[in-house]
């Protein structure tokens, strides 16, 4: 068991669990000195692999070495087998579970789960507004800068498939003779919107970007220029979304599961969101369900055994266009230009046929051995005689899916500083002044009079999109005897009616 993509199970916990660690922290550092007295001219790969070839090509660069990412990951879970209080001590990793639905056995109690995971993990109306803020301010940074420039949303913000803890993807429409990546870095740095030594320039990648994380929200934020084929890519998901409504369900399942293994990027060694989604509508494509009684814990579990166990990376290709199927990789590269071949996660661009999505998922591999541990603690645990089924006492979900304490505090950080600044604000109207005479009686007459707002806060909506923003709130109507007593309960016209009314009994009773 690899400690990276995998943690020990409760039943496990022991003195062999000790053992253990120290055997394999020991074997790690044993495997890091080798790396270092390893000859520079010897095609190793740093992250394992036996030579330098990708993709039909030999790196003497190194630029396909493994990286991580420097501690920035709040939903990492690479130490819950050592530390499993720093990393879920709190509030116990499983924040979805209701504490007053009973859940049922084994796949049916999986099912279960992951409809209250997706429901959990879904964006708040706070969240989603604070990101349309960023998207706001950094637009109008651009825009007085280059006034005719379009600047436009896409990624998983676009589509509304992003987790808490997702970056914001945005490009840039113009007319350059030159990138000015450069010039939009001095721009951030002027107007401080980013966090000191955020601002990241990647001016040598295959698609350059800017990189920063906003100040006030600490979100982050990649911006590319004139790579349209991004929107295009998130409206098509979206159609898809339409079409198979488990495929949120599903791709936020998977995402949460990658990203906690730092296998959700490429530049970190796994496979990027759109490879992802991509292989999750395929996937629905060539194993169609009914309409009614789907379960999203076979669904799951399917996944994962088909690209954990099943998929020939070596000489299948993946097709989404009309209707989907697998292709022959010999057959993809007939359509290749400038002499590439397909790599080994090839997945064909829906939007442009000779362009190959997984080209650059050098850690494909990994991710693989993730999944196929996924199918094998799932499937265990989901058996009928299994002592692990009970999901009312454990969660089944749980065993490879964990919310770090992290994530959950600044999810309420979030809500705690940003929902009175995104709440809408209604005035409160005032009752309406109307003439009042007295009766013969000495009483004022009647007045209707509504209006009011609800003093509770909304709740967390969780059907907005980045197209739709408006937010209706119901108001409800205030009686005219709430409005009476709140107003004229103490007023000079209240004491005089209950004078007047006095002194008329007394002159009654001396006739």
């Amino acid at each position: 068991m690899d400690p990276s993509i995998s943690w020990l199970q409760p039943e496990q916990e022991g003195p062999a669990k000790l053992l253990w660690l120290r055997i394999w922290q020991t074997q790690q550092e044993l495997d890091s000195m080798n790396l270092k007295d390893v000859d520079s001219d010897t095609e190793a790969f740093p992250n394992g692999y036996p030579n330098h070839i990708i993709n039909g090509k030999t790196d003497k660069s190194g630029s396909f070495a493994q990286r991580r990412r420097k501690g920035d990951n709040r939903a990492s879970t690479k130490m819950m087998s050592r530390h499993p209080q720093k990393v879920v001590g709190e509030f116990g990793g499983c924040p979805w579970r209701r504490d007053n639905f009973l859940y049922s056995k084994g796949i049916i109690g999986l099912h279960q789960e992951i409809e209250h995971f997706y429901e959990y993990m879904n964006h708040t109306r706070t969240e989603h507004l604070m990101r349309n803020d960023v998207v706001c301010r950094i637009k109008q940074i651009i825009i007085s800068r280059w006034p005719e420039a379009q600047v436009e949303v896409f990624g998983s913000y676009r589509t509304g498939l992003y987790l808490p803890t997702s970056d914001i993807d945005l490009v840039v429409i113009g007319k350059w003779s030159n990138l000015p990546l450069r010039t939009l870095e001095q721009e951030f740095l002027d107007k401080g919107v980013a966090q000191e030594n955020s601002i990241k320039v990647l001016d040598k990648a295959s698609v350059p970007i800017v990189k920063l994380t906003d100040k006030q929200t600490e979100i982050k934020v990649d911006i590319s220029f004139n790579m349209s084929n991004g929107v295009k890519s998130a409206e098509l998901i979206r159609s898809y979304i339409q079409m198979y409504p488990v495929l949120p369900k599903l791709v936020y399942v998977l995402k949460q599961f990658l990203l906690e293994r730092d296998l959700n990027e490429v530049f970190t060694g796994g496979i990027s969101s759109y490879s992802l989604i991509l292989m999750c509508i395929s996937f629905l494509q060539l194993h169609p369900r009914p309409d009614t009684g789907m379960n999203l814990g076979v669904f799951l579990i399917e996944f994962f055994e088909l690209y954990g166990r099943k998929f020939n990376y070596m000489h299948t290709g993946i097709r989404i266009r009309e209707g989907g199927r697998y292709i022959s990789k010999e057959e993809m590269q007939k359509d290749m230009i400038d002499g590439h071949r397909p790599s080994l996660l090839c997945i064909e661009d829906p939007l442009l046929p000779t362009n190959d999505i997984g080209r650059s998922s050098y850690g494909v591999l990994q991710v693989k051995r993730s999944f196929e541990y996924a199918y094998t603690v799932l499937t265990n645990a989901v058996l009928p005689l299994s002592s692990h089924s009970v999901c009312q006492e454990h969660s089944i979900l749980g065993r490879i899916i964990r919310v770090t304490d992290k994530v959950i505090q600044y999810r309420r950080w979030i809500e705690k500083t940003f929902s009175l600044k995104y709440s809408p604000t209604i005035p409160r109207p005032r009752p309406p002044r109307s003439s009042r005479s007295l009766s013969s009686s000495g009483s004022t007459s009647s007045v209707e009079e509504s209006g009011g707002s609800s003093e509770g806060s909304d709740p967390p909506s969780r059907d907005i999109s980045p197209n739709n923003m408006h937010v209706q709130r119901h108001i409800p109507q205030k009686s005219h005897q709430q409005w009476r007593n709140r107003k004229y309960k103490n007023s000079p016209h209240n004491n005089y009616n209950q004078s007047t009314t006095t002194k008329r009994k007394k002159q009654t009773k001396q006739y």
